[in-house]
């Protein structure tokens, strides 16, 4: 079996709440979360708003507020991911793909945002190919982000944030502000990365999970009700809480 490119154990996460400067209380966000993340899979981390999704995007990146406090551990390829080391990492073996479409420089075009200032030959031929592997056209090098559509956005930011080759792509929400056609085209553009990379879609579609994961894990509240087979999670929960959020009993 391959060694995972994540394993996280133990892991706890709770903010400090100050008034007047004062700490008055620890509010636990995330409880004793165990998750293993093996290469070349799409894993979906599913559940209601508030449940602690992105914040297990954040807290594997090492980019949590002043106020979080963090417990337990990360490995990433069987290393301790300490946030010394995820901060070398970050951008460039471990990649985040925000929630919000509008992370490209608004005031430059979409071409020099790849070629990142250079003007040779051969970094446009690369630019042109990582555009049309992102199923975008070349006329998109010489548009501003503000004239692309939201799909295009997207999958330009994905573009520019593969430059660097990455091994773990985490995806919160990616999809959220898209129409149903530009949806469809992030999720194909997934299912196509992972035969090169490991993603980590933050997501409270439960529907996009089974299209495109292999796991799935659902988050309840900060804490990791169920997590394994997508398929066999939406055919035959173990949880019952599990079975209550997939069929819209309440999330």
């Amino acid at each position: 079996m391959t060694m995972p490119v994540l394993e996280v154990e133990g892991l706890s996460i709770s903010f400090t709440q100050y008034d007047k400067g004062v700490r008055q209380r620890s509010l636990p966000v995330i409880r004793d979360l165990d998750l293993t993340i093996r290469p070349g899979q799409v894993v979906a981390v599913v559940g209601s708003s508030g449940s602690g999704k992105s914040l297990l995007a954040h807290g594997i990146l090492g980019i949590l507020p002043y106020n979080a406090r963090q417990s337990g551990s990360i490995r990433y390829r069987g290393e301790p991911l300490t946030p010394r080391r995820a901060e070398e990492l970050r951008g460039r073996e471990i990649v985040l793909i925000p929630q919000s479409v509008g992370y490209l420089d608004p005031l430059m075009q979409v071409g020099p945002q790849i070629r990142k200032g250079r003007r040779d030959p051969a970094s446009r031929a690369r630019s042109r190919e990582i555009l049309g592997r992102y199923h975008l056209g070349s006329e998109v090098e010489a548009l501003y982000p503000f004239e692309l559509s939201g799909g295009m956005n997207q999958r330009a930011g994905i573009a520019i944030a593969m430059l660097m080759n990455p091994a773990v792509l985490l995806a919160d929400e990616p999809t959220s502000a898209l129409d149903p056609i530009s949806t469809s085209k992030i999720e194909e553009l997934a299912t196509e990365l992972k035969k090169r990379y490991t993603i980590v879609i933050v997501t409270h579609n439960m529907q996009q999970a089974l299209r495109i994961s292999d796991n799935t894990a659902f988050f309840l509240l900060g804490e990791l009700v169920e997590y394994g087979d997508t398929e066999t999670m939406f055919s035959t929960p173990r949880e019952k809480r599990t079975e209550d959020y997939i069929t819209g009993r309440f999330g």
